[in-house]
Formats: C-alpha cells, structure tokens, sequence
C-alpha cells in the first residue's frame, strides 16, 4: 500500500455491485471475501488506510488485547509472541502486510460525501472522485468519528491547554504543571498511567467503566474468556440486548507486557481521584459525588470475572494456583465535589470521554431515535446497506480483529444470496429437431 494517499486518475465505473465505505480492517476483510466470491466492488478510503492507526493513537498506544486475538481473514498473526501485546508500529506493519494480502480495489484520498436512493432503485453514491451507482453498500468506518468535549469546556480559562484523547501523544506536549484526564475508559486510565509514569501530577474523573483482571490463577484472562464462550456470545442473548453496544469497555492495558489497571492503586501512588464530571464554572471543576460508587462497581465486574472463571475451573476440575481474595487498598474519605484547577496548578485537560459516529452523509431511513443504524447482525432494514466492524455489531469481538472476519464473511454470503436471487433465470433450452 502507498505511503500517502496517491492523487485519483482513473475515473469511476458507473456502476458496482457493491461499494464499501471506509479501507480500515473491517472495509478490507469484506474485500478480501468478495473477491473470493467473485464479487466485483470498489473500496473509497477517505483517507490512508490505517491512519487512524498511524496517526489518531499516543506514542505509547499497544493493543489490549493479546496478540493471539489479532485474527483477520486469512491471516492471522503469526509474530514470536502471541501472548503479547503489539504496540502502535507493530499494529500498523501487520495491517499494512494484511493490505499487501488483500490487494483490495481502493481509491485512498476519496471521500464519500452522501449515500441515498437513486431513481433506478440501486444507490446513489456521491464522492470527491465522482458519482456512481451501487446495487449494495457497506458502511465500514466504524464509530469513531466526531471527537466529544462536553459543552461546559468553553469556560475554562484561555490559560488551559485542551487536547483530545486523539490528539494526545506524550507528556512533553502538553505545559509543565497538573494534568486532569476526563474519563476512565480505556484511553483515560493509559493516558493517566502514561502521564503519572512522566512524573506528572495527575487528576482523573473516573466514570463508570468498568474493569478486568489481567491475569488469574495462572492464566490470561482473556484466555480463560476465550474458554468461558465469553467471546461467542450475540448480542441477541446478552442480558443487556442491543444496549450493551452502548456501554465502555473494561479498562486494562497491555503496557510493558500487560497488566491490569487498580486505580485505588494509583491513588496510593499519589493520582487525585474524583467522580463524574458535572460542570466548569470558570477556574472551577465540579464533579457528581459517586466516585466511591463508580469504583465500588467497577471493582463487582472485576470480581465478577473472577468469580465466572472460578466456577469454570471447579466445574472443569482444572489444576490452577490459588489467588488471594480481593481486598480494597484504598478508599476516598469522602467522594470530592470541586476541583480549583489554579490552586492546584493545573494546566492541562486530556478529554477522554469518547466519540460520536457521523453518519450524515447516509441519506437513507436507517436509523433510530438516537440516530444510531438499525441492523440485525449488520444488515439494515433498507435492503442492500450493511455496517461492519461496530461494538457488538455480533459479538464482543465485532469491533475487534477477533471478531471482523466472521462479520465480514456473513455479510459478503448475504450479498451473494441476494444477488443471486435477483439474477435473471437462464432462457429454456429449445428442443432440437431431427
């Protein structure tokens, strides 16, 4: 794959049995099963595949997730070190091999600007390159789309430096003094790792995310996961339904070999915690009085797991080592309303609170109250569009390179169904005369 995106020349089709939006790893896993039906498409990449990889991560951005998870279509990684966590490069190399694999159709550098009905039935798809028409289209750009700042940053003094997590990358960027990280998922807990490591002096607003053991009674987590069925569960039979798309994922960090983040921990180490973050009023910081709650839940899903995986153990009569019962190391006295950034010289806000996607340039009857796309398994209700590579679009690892694949090879068999379907039958032979 080229380095930067090459300036278009070859004009486009007018017309494609699909369109996929977005040439990340979800746009090029449907690639790569379209080709090996012989379905003929095009990818539009508004960008450079992968730059949200490659550019939009912190210099110290690794996978939390082990690298044994990394399983996209026909390749899956095959480095020294499975059990490992890559770190940024490391995660672009392999894509980028995954790219070279695929050798997708893409157009990188073309954006498409609106998706909507054509007069004829098939889609119209307008982009920086031209139009054309598409009889299927996948929307691949996943969900993070639209930094969030929450409105009440306007009153913060000029004096404080704003950076979102996506254009966070070290400490060194950011003025000397206190930093507050807004957000406890997981960009909030590395980034306040990252900047407590630097020697910073740091103040998170911890939400409601929860957390995960990293390694139990002898294993990876993940691993006993794995075994649980955790990672094949739908979405159709989780206890929350469609919610559980909306909800954070647990927090943990695959850091300087992978270990599990205990933010009591930290704030023996000297990190000020607070809870949810309410308003700004001028120089002052106010925060909802839950903190004591937030982690009080965030440690029950950690005991939880504990628990699923103690169960598995004993019903499996596996041989594992004993772990000692948790314990709170630490507790707040009181959960903190205020902080005065001035008088605890903080110069510096690291928005961690998420993203919205952007979706406006769909111009079609797909989604709900909320403006999130209604699909079953990634198939919308308006026949012929489809989305991959969202959170619990199946299953947890649907967002994930666990999960991509399989998603993508469902949706590509949808559309060879329907197409075949829509296939003209073959003219009756006529009988041969003597």
């Amino acid at each position: 794959m080229p380095n930067t995106p090459a300036t278009p020349t070859a004009t486009l089709a007018p017309r494609y049995p699909v369109v996929v939006v977005g040439g990340g790893q979800a746009g090029l896993s449907t690639s790569h099963y379209l080709q090996a039906r012989g379905i003929d498409h095009v990818v539009f990449e508004k960008r450079r595949s992968f730059d949200s990889w490659r550019l939009d991560r912190w210099d110290t951005f690794c996978l939390v997730t082990p690298n044994w998870q990394c399983r996209l279509p026909d390749f899956p990684y095959a480095g020294p070190d499975p059990k490992g966590f890559m770190v940024k490069d490391e995660i672009v190399a392999y894509l980028e091999a995954f790219a070279r694999q695929v050798r997708p159709p893409i157009h990188e550098g073309v954006g498409v600007t609106r998706v909507s009905r054509h007069a004829s039935g098939a889609f119209q798809v307008e982009t920086t390159m031209g139009s054309c028409l598409a009889d299927h289209v996948v929307v691949a750009t996943g969900g993070y789309d639209l930094p969030i700042v929450p409105p009440c940053a306007h009153s913060l003094p000029a004096g404080i430096r704003q950076v979102h997590s996506v254009d966070y990358r070290n400490p060194d960027q950011l003025p000397p003094g206190g930093v507050l990280v807004v957000g406890s998922g997981q960009s909030g807990v590395q980034i306040m790792e990252d900047l407590h490591l630097a020697g910073r002096q740091v103040h998170l607003a911890v939400g409601s995310a929860p957390r995960s053991p990293r390694v139990y009674r002898g294993r990876e987590a993940t691993e006993w996961l794995f075994d649980l069925g955790f990672y094949q569960l739908t979405v159709d039979r989780h206890p929350l339904g469609d919610e559980a798309r909306h909800k954070t994922n647990h927090y943990m960090t695959g850091r300087d070999g992978g270990h599990e983040i205990d933010l009591r921990r930290f704030a023996l180490q000297g990190v000020k915690l607070y809870g949810t973050l309410d308003d700004i009023q001028g120089g002052t910081v106010h925060f909802r009085p839950d903190l004591s709650r937030n982690l009080d839940e965030a440690d029950e899903v950690y005991c939880a797991i504990r628990r699923d995986i103690d169960k598995y153990i004993a019903a499996h009569g596996i041989q594992a080592p004993e772990e000692p019962p948790f314990e709170k190391i630490w507790a707040p006295e009181a959960d903190p309303l205020t902080l005065d950034l001035a008088a605890q010289g903080i110069t510096s806000i690291v928005w961690a609170i998420g993203f919205r996607p952007d979706y406006r340039w769909i111009d079609l009857p797909t989604f709900d109250g909320r403006g999130h796309p209604s699909f079953r398994r990634g198939v919308s209700p308006v026949e012929g569009l489809y989305f991959l590579g969202l959170p619990w679009l199946n299953t947890w690892g649907s967002g994930r390179f666990l999960g991509v694949a399989e998603d993508a090879q469902h949706l590509v068999e949808v559309i060879a169904q329907r197409q075949a379907a829509r296939a003209p039958a073959p003219a009756p032979r006529q009988a041969e005369t003597a």
